[in-house]
């Protein structure tokens, strides 16, 4: 027989066919995010889950799936993970990273290009009929070349981000945990400084880090007030990160240029005020949005769940194994 796995989400058809090869897969078509008991329900007979991270895997919805061996994130961060209950559980716990780094990266410039020249906010303005002449002070933004580029959370995809400002000629600082080795600063022609320093010398900041407590709210009020009223502020990483109401009264107040934002806290909900000020750039959580990189995750996900319950060459050891104490249980 089979071993049973539950998608979470809709994924891509020709993953799902790939998985009924080894598993007997229950699917979620319609593509509704299952609160907490009805994910433990669709859980309670099954051997492993593919997930995004919309669904939480927590101590209560283990408890009601005692024959779970594996959840496959499909995504990089994994917040949406209780990683201590899960290893107590003995439930292997995975996610999908480097595949989804230079798209990322892609979009971070995407992202901060469009907020530091005021791109989304000058097409309003186009699309609501107002442009009747050109005006030299007519949507004056931030250059990007020659700028002080922060990246704070200089990880893969914030190695990546720092890469590309080479481009533009810019001077990239960073803040991380933990110092990055000599060789690696010089491929990404980056000096480490405290994050007070880069706040007060950035024209541009980038969040790159990963949710975490610790981690919640690193840009707060405090932090803003730090900030140059000429810099603008992206947030790649996680919704949490940023205290999105402080944001949107430091941006209403002009207390800092722009910000360009693809994750918010508690989304899809974005706090209101942010939709009612012109300097900010929305996304809907899309910065590894491309076809080849969403792809390249749902077969990453894929590959875990068929390694970790038994299946190919590394049959028993996924590849992104996130706990991997769990393997002596």
């Amino acid at each position: 027989m089979k071993p049973k796995i539950l998608v979470a989400r809709a994924i891509f058809p020709d993953v799902i066919e790939r998985l009924t090869r080894y598993f007997e897969v229950e699917t979620n078509d319609a593509d509704v995010i299952m609160p907490p008991a009805q994910l433990a329900a669709h859980l309670a007979d099954k051997d492993g889950a593919l997930t995004t991270a919309s669904e939480r895997v927590d101590a209560t919805v283990l408890a009601a799936a005692p024959k779970l061996r594996v959840v496959a994130n499909m995504a990089v961060g994994y917040n949406n993970f209780d990683l201590d209950a899960m290893t107590a559980k003995g439930v292997m716990a995975t996610n999908t990273p480097d595949v989804l780094n230079e798209t990322t990266a892609d979009f971070g410039w995407a992202l901060l290009m469009a907020t530091a020249r005021r791109i989304t906010e000058s097409e309003r303005w186009l699309r609501e009929g107002r442009w009747d002449k050109w005006a030299y002070d007519m949507f004056l933004g931030a250059d990007i070349h020659g700028a002080t580029l922060g990246i704070i959370g200089m990880g893969r995809i914030g190695q990546a981000i720092a890469r590309r400002a080479a481009g533009f000629n810019m001077h990239v600082v960073y803040h991380n945990r933990s110092r990055l080795d000599a060789t690696l600063e010089a491929a990404c022609k980056a000096s480490y400084v405290g994050k007070d320093e880069l706040l007060r010398s950035a024209d541009h900041v980038i969040l790159v880090l990963p949710y975490s407590a610790a981690t919640h709210h690193t840009i707060g009020a405090a932090e803003l007030a730090q900030m140059k009223p000429t810099a603008t502020l992206v947030n790649l990483a996680r919704g949490g990160i940023v205290d999105d109401a402080a944001l949107a009264r430091a941006l209403a107040e002009k207390r800092i240029a722009a910000a360009g934002l693809d994750v918010f806290e508690g989304e899809p909900n974005v706090h209101p005020d942010l939709l009612t000020v012109p300097n900010v750039v929305l996304t809907p959580h899309i910065a590894s949005a491309s076809a080849a990189t969403r792809r390249g995750m749902a077969n990453l996900a894929a590959d875990n769940l068929i390694a970790a319950l038994g299946f190919g060459a590394d049959a028993g050891r996924p590849p992104c194994l996130l706990n991997p104490s769990v393997l002596g249980k």
